[in-house]
């Protein structure tokens, strides 16, 4: 029944009629070209640690390191640095073959929220196998801010992937020169500057004026999620400038959000997904939101147009220094099992097509 590729739209749509991912009901929005976005449940359980449930159920586990529950469907408060486990509404029931793979939606990621979803008799976090049939819960841990949330928001999304998906470098490559995939300054960049090594690397831009991007501020105030209003990024963020050189020491275990010095392209047959360089000195992470979707930075009538990624980094245990053009991160490509019946953009409301801000939507810009 399935080759080798990512669910597009029109798939996950089947796979909700079908029982393959089970809800009592999905609003259109819900559906992005290659993923699904999973709402929150009624309650959430602040516990003592984080944990994975190994041979066991995710509930046994629960009942061993929870400590008390929040009544989630009038909004609930989620402080900084604590870990909490909240039931998805969405279960799901995979046939053969099929496996899921979930990601911070790039919402919450710019936020410092550290969302990861396990499910019962799994040793892994975000990696759900073929054939699972049951819940799906939601670690949630905000780093920087005191969020406040509700049932039925969306923190993170779903993609179903049958087969072996990924394309190799080569075939990245080859892509790159029919239709580019990563552009700089508008013009594609050149088939012997592109760096592949496992995925498309990404590098930072350290060269923007006023400032090259924004740090979180310590103890701010509530960062009310359920509130229409859009919040002043001033109470939340500072404007970081590089220093002489075009380059930028991060602080230990601040948060910092950066921008790709390319431009992204992601044509309708493709899927991607971000992936944090991993310096063996492990002193540096990047991105915690990782899904990119087909029509990303796209415009079929415009080869010229793309869009940025944004940078979620963090430096661990020392000082980093980082420079104009370094490699932080790559993309990773995957197969779609056809091309999505809806693209990324702004025809079905996506925030960040085109962008060169790096704030969350839920800022004012």
């Amino acid at each position: 029944m399935y080759v080798n590729g990512v669910f597009p739209a029109q798939w996950l749509s089947k796979a909700l009629d079908d029982g393959s991912i089970l809800t009592p009901s999905v609003a259109d929005a819900a559906l992005q070209p290659a993923s699904l976005d999973l709402r929150l449940g009624d309650r959430a359980y602040r516990l003592r640690c984080s944990f994975l449930p190994d041979a066991d159920t995710v509930e046994t586990k629960l009942d061993r390191y929870g400590m008390e529950s929040l009544d989630l469907r009038d909004g609930a408060i989620l402080e900084r640095n604590r870990p909490y486990l909240i039931p998805l509404v969405e279960g799901l029931a995979l046939p053969a073959g099929v496996r899921a793979r979930t990601n911070p939606k790039s919402s919450i990621g710019r936020l410092d929220v550290f969302t990861r979803v396990i499910t019962d008799h799994s040793h892994r976090f975000d990696e759900i196998v073929e054939g699972y049939a049951g819940r799906m819960w939601l670690e949630v841990v905000s780093r920087s801010f005191t969020i406040k949330v509700r049932s039925g928001q969306s923190l993170n999304q779903l993609r179903l992937v049958a087969g072996d998906a990924r394309v190799v470098d080569a075939e990245i490559l080859e892509v790159h020169r029919a239709e580019p995939v990563l552009l700089r300054d508008d013009r594609p960049v050149a088939p012997s500057d592109v760096s592949l090594s496992d995925g498309l690397f990404l590098s930072l831009d350290l060269r923007r004026e006023p400032f090259v991007g924004y740090r979180a501020r310590k103890n701010s105030r509530l960062l009310d999620l359920t509130s229409p209003e859009l919040l002043e990024a001033d109470d939340f963020w500072e404007p970081v400038p590089s220093e002489r050189g075009d380059r930028l020491v991060l602080e230990p275990e601040e948060f910092y959000l950066l921008i790709s010095a390319e431009g992204v392209r992601i044509p309708p047959g493709f899927a991607a997904e971000m992936t944090a360089y991993d310096p063996t000195s492990g002193e540096l992470r990047t991105h915690y939101a990782g899904f990119f979707d087909p029509g990303f930075g796209y415009e079929p009538e415009d080869p010229s147009h793309s869009s940025r990624a944004v940078l979620e980094v963090r430096a661990h245990d020392v000082p980093f220094m980082i420079e104009h053009e370094l490699k932080v991160c790559r993309l990773r490509f995957e197969r779609m099992l056809e091309p999505p019946s809806i693209l990324y953009g702004a025809g079905i409301g996506s925030s960040y097509q085109g962008q060169v801000a790096m704030l969350s939507k839920f800022f004012r810009r």
